[in-house]
């Protein structure tokens, strides 16, 4: 069913056929969630999901999911994530039976506390058995909130990963490159909120607004379905005559990007062009040709749309997924010095061990009187059986490594032998 957008909000009619569902978990997903609502996105069905009742009963959702146990007794996870996959495994079916129907779903959430990084994994899994397009816009702490909260939300982003299909993961602490010190912290996270809502907005366009150049359901699915890859996104716009241009500055000077480098990185890279009836040909070749020139080696998937809310305005959505690379897992050296450090320890020789001045080195024997000794000591050799009564002291090879405060002293020669070694060592007699 189309809906009409509201005046300027650049929000555009609804594919028929695609039904688009958001669930906002944990504090940090609702409150992210709420802000898409008064975006005007009314196209998309809305969903809360959290294990505090309190926080529940203040959401606008059309639908809200309160799971609770017996072990949470009502109080929440208390920022303890596997609290967080107890309460979603043993609700499971309910989750399921929320995501039915929708063939794409939104996951908003903030990681690193108890709700958003246990139950985003497990909704995520429960949503592709329903055979939904699963993708997951998360943030990760501020460096300030501390390194628990950094290894949670590292270990709960991995979990998401492997679960649905996409993630766009917006660090915190990339904020404070659009913040001066002056910025308040209630600010601070209604800019974080602002931009992983554009990320989805962006998405949700590309999926659902009527374009002259179309990107269909089937390539967003393509670029996404079973790749559980990591992506980035950057929204940037701009206007009048040099728009273009401008657009494009803005877009590379993103946080998401660090100044371009990401997109060298990237293997495929969806683009949404948005522009009112004044966009020209000229202005899509000169944004895709500079966009190319950073991202060659990914695979480039262009869309265009045309809205009369947008004259004299071009906006620019693109959104990324690159090779998996773990910043936890950098070698400390370059791969070049690696690589010689592995051939050195494997075409080495052995050099022989100096031996020690206080245990002379051990008899050798002919292969013949080694094959005989084995034989003597096998197991069911009559040899060995009557040996067993008898114990016999061997030499051991001992080496003495320092002799404490005499260690510097010299060694006390007498007719040319050492006399601080044993007589029974100099002699070369066994003890047995």
């Amino acid at each position: 069913m189309d809906t009409s957008a509201t005046p300027n909000s650049g929000i555009e009619p609804q594919k028929a056929g695609i039904a688009i569902k958001v669930f906002g978990v944990g504090s940090a997903g609702i409150n992210v969630m709420e802000q898409m609502v008064t975006r005007g996105c009314s196209a998309m069905t809305f969903a809360a999901i959290n294990t505090d009742s309190r926080n529940l009963a203040k959401s606008s959702a059309t639908e809200k999911i309160h799971l609770e146990i017996k072990m949470l007794r009502g109080l929440g996870t208390g920022g303890d994530p596997e609290r967080g996959v107890a309460a979603a495994e043993e609700n499971a079916e309910k989750l399921k039976a929320a995501c039915a129907g929708a063939d794409v779903i939104f996951i908003l959430a903030g990681l690193g506390g108890g709700a958003g990084t246990g139950i985003t994994p497990v909704l995520a899994r429960v949503a592709k058995e329903t055979g939904a397009l699963v993708l997951g816009f998360v943030t990760t702490p501020f460096d300030c909130e501390g390194r628990r909260r950094q290894t949670l939300a590292r270990l709960g982003l991995e979990a998401l990963k492997a679960a649905a299909d996409g993630v766009i993961c917006l660090p915190n602490q990339m904020v404070c490159k659009l913040i001066d010190e002056n910025t308040s912290v209630v600010d601070t996270f209604r800019i974080t909120n602002e931009l992983l809502g554009d990320g989805l907005v962006g998405v949700w366009r590309l999926l659902t607004q009527p374009s002259l150049i179309e990107i269909h359901f089937a390539d967003v699915c393509a670029l996404f379905r079973d790749r559980h890859a990591e992506s980035f996104f950057a929204f940037a716009e701009a206007m009048g005559p040099t728009r273009s241009r401008e657009a494009m500055d803005k877009l590379l000077a993103h946080p998401m990007l660090a100044a371009g480098e990401m997109l060298a990185e990237s293997e495929t890279a969806l683009v949404s062009l948005m522009g009112g009836p004044d966009l020209t040909m000229a202005e899509i070749n000169r944004v895709m040709e500079h966009l190319q020139r950073h991202c060659e080696h990914a695979q480039v998937i262009m869309g265009a749309a045309v809205d009369e809310s947008f004259r004299d305005r071009l906006a620019i959505t693109l959104i990324a997924s690159r090779k998996s690379h773990d910043p936890h897992a950098e070698l400390t050296e370059p791969p070049a010095k690696t690589e010689e450090l592995d051939t050195q320890l494997l075409t080495r020789t052995a050099t022989a061990r100096p031996g020690s001045r206080f245990v002379p080195p051990p008899p050798d024997l002919p292969p013949e009187q080694v094959e005989q000794l084995l034989k003597r000591r096998a197991p069911g050799s009559p040899r060995s059986r009557r040996n067993l009564s008898k114990m016999l002291q061997a030499q051991l090879p001992l080496e003495i490594v320092s002799k404490g405060r005499f260690d510097k002293s010299e060694p006390t020669i007498h007719a040319g032998e050492d006399l601080d070694v044993p007589t029974y060592i100099r002699r070369g007699v066994a003890l047995n």
